[in-house]
């Protein structure tokens, strides 16, 4: 028997948070890109005034609840800078970047963050609760990045959604395999601080929340399609957003594909002969 999802969000309340702030201030330091880039396999100089890996920011200036404030799903209690919105399962949606500097091995980087609206629809698979949050990062004055992030609250029970079942992703030329495996979900939930666990407590995934197994990060599997962008630009983009179209799970290897399209590189990820798990886009 499934458990009750709660009281359904009081959308005239929760928009009293639109127009909250909240800032932070954290350190690019050496040893955060060193593990960063152990994580993604990458090498590199690790020097002080080197350009960090674009996305490294997903690393900083975390929440750091106290774990007796920690919820039954491993995040921070409801309430605070973002709204309490009664919907059990938050999840990241997607995003959009526009990249106006390196961040940089030693830079202290302040962050001003802002909700910027707040919506209650009624999906295919029930009530959904959309936060749309705005970041802006800094380095002594300097903007060096602006960021949107949509973030969605859903209930535990999903009623299913009607019609056929989603078909199978396109592929793209060029491809990249990549196999998510329990030791990279628990070190990029190291690496941000996330407690969400979902990422890396097996029967918690399972048995609570319903999933055939640990659920991939959509920042992570983000943070490979702008890495392979980069390769495949030769550089990283200047814009890169993305949106998350359905799970990926530990133990199922997934591709990355991409695909050249009105002057941008369109991206996507989905496992072997899967649906659509996240798609992106990149500009320079």
């Amino acid at each position: 028997m499934s458990k009750p999802d709660g009281m359904l969000p009081d959308e005239e309340h929760l928009r009293h948070w639109i127009g909250r702030e909240d800032r932070a201030t954290d350190i690019v330091s050496r040893d955060l890109v060193r593990k960063f880039a152990a994580t993604f396999d990458l090498n590199g100089d690790f020097a002080d005034g080197k350009a960090a890996p674009r996305l490294i920011h997903f690393c900083l200036a975390q929440p750091a609840a106290l774990t007796s404030m920690l919820g039954e799903d491993g995040h921070p209690m409801r309430g605070g800078f973002l709204p309490p919105v009664p919907l059990p399962r938050r999840m990241w949606a997607g995003g959009s970047l526009h990249f106006l500097d390196d961040l940089r091995i030693g830079d202290e980087v302040d962050r001003l963050s802002r909700i910027a609206d707040i919506t209650v629809k009624e999906g295919r698979t029930g009530t959904l609760c959309f936060v749309t949050v705005e970041h802006t990062l800094g380095v002594n004055g300097r903007v060096a990045l602006r960021e949107r992030q949509d973030i969605v609250y859903r209930g535990l029970t999903v009623v299913p959604a009607p019609g056929k079942a989603p078909a199978a992703a396109p592929t793209g030329p060029p491809r990249k395999h990549f196999v998510p495996t329990p030791a990279v979900l628990f070190r990029y939930s190291a690496l941000t601080f996330n407690a969400h666990r979902i990422h890396y407590d097996r029967s918690y995934a399972t048995a609570v929340e319903g999933y055939p197994g640990l659920v991939v990060h959509g920042p992570l599997q983000a943070t490979l399609l702008l890495l392979f962008a980069s390769e495949i630009g030769g550089r990283p983009p200047a814009r890169f957003s993305f949106r998350s179209h359905s799970p990926l799970f530990d133990g199922n290897p997934f591709v990355l594909h991409a695909q050249e399209a009105d002057g941008m590189l369109k991206l996507w990820t989905a496992a072997g002969g899967g649906a659509l798990a996240m798609a992106a886009e990149a500009g320079w």
